[in-house]
């Protein structure tokens, strides 16, 4: 069983205090704005991490690569008799 969270007075609009649907709405674009602003703060951010962990990825397999090709390479010498 859930704590009660105590209540707090609706101040709405509408009559008596009611909440009306415009009231929803308009709270819903607050939200929506204040949403909107925060991504495109974090756009330029998101899009340099994004390079920066694609450069770091290329240089990991490069390496991993390179190192792999070194240990299983055969040296073949031929000698002329």
């Amino acid at each position: 069983m859930s704590p009660k969270l105590p209540s707090r007075p609706v101040h709405g609009s509408g009559p008596g205090g009611r909440i009306e649907l415009r009231d929803i709405q308009s709270k819903l674009e607050d939200i929506r704005g204040d949403a909107d602003e925060t991504t495109e703060k974090a756009k330029p951010v998101v899009v340099i991490g994004a390079v920066v962990g694609v450069v770091v990825l290329v240089g990991v397999a490069f390496y991993l690569g390179r190192r792999k090709g070194r240990r299983k390479s055969t040296w073949v010498e031929i000698r002329r008799l």
